[in-house]
């Protein structure tokens, strides 16, 4: 059904410059630096403004924010892999979506070090990220919830949640 692959088959949160998005603003950033020191939350989508993404993943997040916050996470990230144009104009045209940080992997750098991409050339959309999620406290990742293709189920906000609270 899905896969929770352990914290020490992965490396940490990796240290590449890569553009970050936060509100309406954009600056390329090393993501290990920015994420030092902090409890934060990667979830991946395959594409913005695609149904699934843009129905059910990211907005469970932007609905569970203040209550993920509430537990000490410091950051909720959005990686696609699409361009830093494409993701802040999807973040931009969903109500608070200017809460989550969105990372634009558009090369497919952090996606290819984590070993986390699918390849959606079929449905003309190219190499993407796997459904995902993912907790790291201090660059260290504490746990990664992996989707099989095609479903939302363990790296879905709720179930984030749900195991993060189990985990306190």
């Amino acid at each position: 059904m899905t896969s929770i692959e352990s914290p020490n088959k992965l490396p940490n949160i990796p240290s590449i410059k890569i553009p970050i998005i936060v509100g309406d603003k954009s600056s390329t950033e090393t993501l290990s630096e920015i994420t030092a020191k902090r409890k934060i939350i990667i979830f991946g989508v395959p594409g913005s403004f695609t149904p699934t993404c843009s129905e059910k993943h990211l907005p469970g997040y932007i609905k569970l924010y203040d209550k993920f916050k509430n537990l000490g996470v410091d950051d909720i990230y959005c990686l696609a892999v699409n361009d830093v144009y494409v993701l802040k104009a999807w973040l931009t045209s969903l109500h608070e979506g200017d809460l989550i940080k969105g990372i634009a992997d558009g090369n497919c750098e952090f996606t290819n070090i984590m070993n986390l991409s699918n390849d959606y050339s079929k449905n003309f959309m190219g190499k993407r990220c796997k459904r995902f999620a993912l907790i790291a406290t201090n660059n260290v990742i504490d746990n990664i919830y992996i989707e099989k293709k095609g479903e939302l189920l363990v790296s879905s906000a709720e179930n984030v949640f749900e195991n993060f609270t189990i985990n306190l």
